[in-house]
């Protein structure tokens, strides 16, 4: 198996591909990994342009020669790229699997709502760098190389399911490229950001009409708060159950996702 990866927000450190390399080649050696050279490439927040960000994605993913597109890291940038790459994606683009999260989500759900390829929530190679990371990079290698069940997110049954960033997702409220998530469930986690903001933009979801149709959330870690002056009072717990109640909308407890290391794969719709 072919995995091409490219950074379509910012760049990533040499080190990553050594030690992805290296892991890879003891684990999974049917798998052969290619950085594309814009993983490093630097202009400002990015990495690279956005024209430079965009044509190494469409590169990978109108190659025919590569079985998957794996997303380098998450921060800042995708959104910029999607009206450049989303019309130029070819016949090849659309029997590949794109896997990756928190600010890729903006491309999983663009290729999700145009149904090209099959987008996947999951650990990306920067990760090699957390603790443990070794294991956390090897489910996203094992659901791409083998189709390992065992590395999917364990309340994941009969609906078709979709996970985000809280940021993103909201983000993506009323604009064309959030898909159409009609009895989905959906899963939701967040980093970095003071309580009041998720607080925020959790009203903003369970309120959209976009959404209306979903068969419920489920809330995934929130990592990293921000501290809130005055402190913040609840718990993300309580925050998510005040507004799927409001806005009626069933919510169908925890989920096994977010910028941890126990972070687990969520292929949209059916896994």
């Amino acid at each position: 198996m072919r995995i091409g990866i490219c950074a379509p927000a910012r760049p990533i450190d040499r080190i990553v591909e050594a030690k992805l390399s290296a892991l890879a080649a003891i684990s999974f050696p049917d798998v052969d990994l290619v950085f594309h050279p814009q993983c490093y490439a630097s202009e400002g927040h990015f990495a690279g342009s956005d024209a430079v960000r965009a044509a190494a994605l469409l590169e990978l993913a109108n190659d025919p020669a590569f079985d998957a597109i794996w997303f380098a890291r998450g921060g800042y940038g995708s959104n910029r790229i999607l009206h450049q790459v989303m019309p130029q994606l070819g016949p090849a683009a659309r029997h590949k699997t794109y896997l990756g999260y928190s600010d890729n989500g903006f491309l999983l759900a663009a290729l999700y709502a145009r149904r090209i390829g099959r987008p996947v929530h999951g650990p990306m190679p920067s990760e090699v760098n957390r603790d443990d990371g070794g294991a956390c990079v090897s489910r996203a290698l094992a659901w791409l190389a083998r189709g390992d069940r065992g590395v999917l997110e364990p309340s994941l049954g009969t609906r078709p399911a979709a996970a985000f960033n809280i940021a993103i997702l909201d983000a993506l409220i009323g604009t064309p490229w959030l898909p159409d998530l009609t009895d989905h469930v959906l899963m939701v986690e967040e980093v970095s950001e003071p309580m009041y903001r998720i607080d925020r933009m959790l009203f903003t979801i369970t309120h959209a009409t976009q959404l209306k149709g979903i068969a419920g959330v489920r809330l995934g870690m929130i990592k990293d708060v921000i501290a809130n002056d005055p402190p913040w009072q609840g718990t993300p717990d309580e925050m998510i159950r005040r507004w799927c109640t409001e806005g009626g909308v069933p919510y169908l407890g925890p989920a096994l996702i977010g910028h941890d290391r126990d972070n687990r794969v969520v292929p949209f719709g059916l896994a």
